[in-house]
């Protein structure tokens, strides 16, 4: 049986991932693909794990290099554990729903080339239909879905992976966007809703933590990388 794929929110500390979660440092480029680079995880995977810097002050990013306990972090997570379909708020065209729940990482993927997911579900949802659907599945922190009224919810499969976000377009370093499915655990112990796509907050300064709500932006975080 293949082993769960976990990431386990450390009280005030780090991201504890499954080794075998593929990390990758990417650059937001808005309406354009995603330009990829991978990180070499194997120096840092030790006895089936590695850790990811939550506290946003780590000197070996996107790694934890133990400085939450010397600033003593502050992660206490404040984000509402009720379901996604429970949450979610509807935009309604005459074809398609554009399913919302707020959770906004600042992405900009939902800005479409005729506009967001949400004018062109007012314009003529079935001109843009398209759009609208690759708008919602890109959103990486799973805040959009597309439905179609007929055939139902559009979500994109993805190998499980965490992507190190830069986004150079604001000139600051962005959450950690999380896909595949993978179970994040809260420190209590007790499991987040399992999603496809998520956004987990890097720079500490979430309202919403774990979860990214676009505040590095606001405080200008630029992550730390070990020149080694």
């Amino acid at each position: 049986m293949a082993q769960e794929k976990t990431i386990k929110i450390i009280e005030n500390g780090p991201y504890l991932v499954s080794a075998d979660i593929l990390l990758k440092k990417v650059k937001i480029a808005p309406l354009q693909p995603v330009h990829i680079k991978d990180y070499d995880t194997a120096p840092y995977v030790h006895d089936g794990f590695y850790a990811l810097c939550r506290c946003g002050h780590s000197h070996n990013a996107p790694f934890c290099d133990g400085t939450h306990a010397q600033i003593h972090f502050d992660g206490t997570e404040t984000a509402d554990k009720t379901p996604y379909m429970k949450r979610v708020g509807v935009a309604e065209g005459e074809h398609m729903l554009v399913l919302d729940d707020n959770r906004c990482a600042y992405a900009r993927f939902c800005h479409r080339q005729h506009g967001s997911v949400w004018e062109l579900v007012d314009k003529d949802d079935e001109l843009y239909k398209q759009e609208i659907i690759e708008g919602a599945c890109a959103c990486p922190a799973g805040r959009l879905t597309a439905a179609d009224k007929e055939h139902g919810l559009y979500e994109n499969e993805y190998e499980p992976q965490i992507l190190v976000v830069e986004d150079p377009v604001q000139g600051v370093s962005a959450g950690l966007f999380v896909k595949g499915n993978i179970t994040i655990i809260g420190a209590d112990g007790m499991a987040y809703e399992v999603r496809n796509r998520e956004a987990l907050c890097r720079c500490g300064n979430s309202y919403n933590k774990p979860f990214c709500d676009a505040n590095h932006v606001s405080s200008g975080y630029r992550a730390h990388e070990s020149a080694g």
